[in-house]
């Protein structure tokens, strides 16, 4: 994990393989391709990381990949992990949180039971994979009437414009667009 994330006061790392393979549309998507079902969930999760202000670490498992050293990017502003050879996404994420679990808010997505136990003694918090997907979903609709009212808001001031101004703002409009 990069150090330059100090502005976040909360994270989020996702055990990606326990998530992708818990959604039913990314399941789907992974029987066809592992590949396009990671790169949804990334694109899933930096909305979420980009409305919600949380900083999101997907970490995927890479413990089987022979002389693999391990791999870190940031996709879509997205820390995205691969863990190196010997190592799982579920330890690598409880070395991180040995790390700043006491420090910063940090919460887990993943369905793994056991998981979810060591994360709590940890000094973080879980969210399982539906848990997680249902906060998403929520954001979502929530995100929707907000921008449905803003709309409503608008229409209704632009509706109190006398004919001459709204001619004006048609220009405007048109001149800038």
């Amino acid at each position: 994990m990069k150090r330059k994330d100090k502005k976040y006061n909360e994270y989020l790392f996702v055990d990606g393989y326990n998530i992708i393979n818990s959604w039913e549309n990314l399941r789907e998507l992974s029987s066809l391709s592992l590949e396009v079902a990671r790169e949804e969930l990334i694109e899933i999760m930096a909305e979420y990381q980009y409305y919600s202000g949380i900083k999101v670490i997907i970490v995927f498992d890479a413990h089987m990949v022979k002389s693999n050293s391990g791999k870190s990017e940031t996709i879509k502003g997205v820390d995205v992990v691969f863990t190196k050879e010997n190592e799982t996404a579920d330890q690598y994420i409880e070395k991180v949180l040995d790390s700043i679990g006491r420090v910063k808010s940090v919460k887990v997505a993943t369905s793994d039971w056991m998981e979810q136990q060591i994360v709590l003694g940890r000094g973080g918090t879980r969210i399982s994979a539906r848990e997680l997907k249902t906060e998403i979903e929520d954001q979502k609709r929530l995100l929707r009437r907000r921008k449905e009212a803003e709309k409503v808001k608008n229409d209704l001031a632009i509706g109190g414009l006398d004919e001459e101004n709204l001619k004006k703002l048609s220009k405007w409009r048109k001149n800038n667009l």
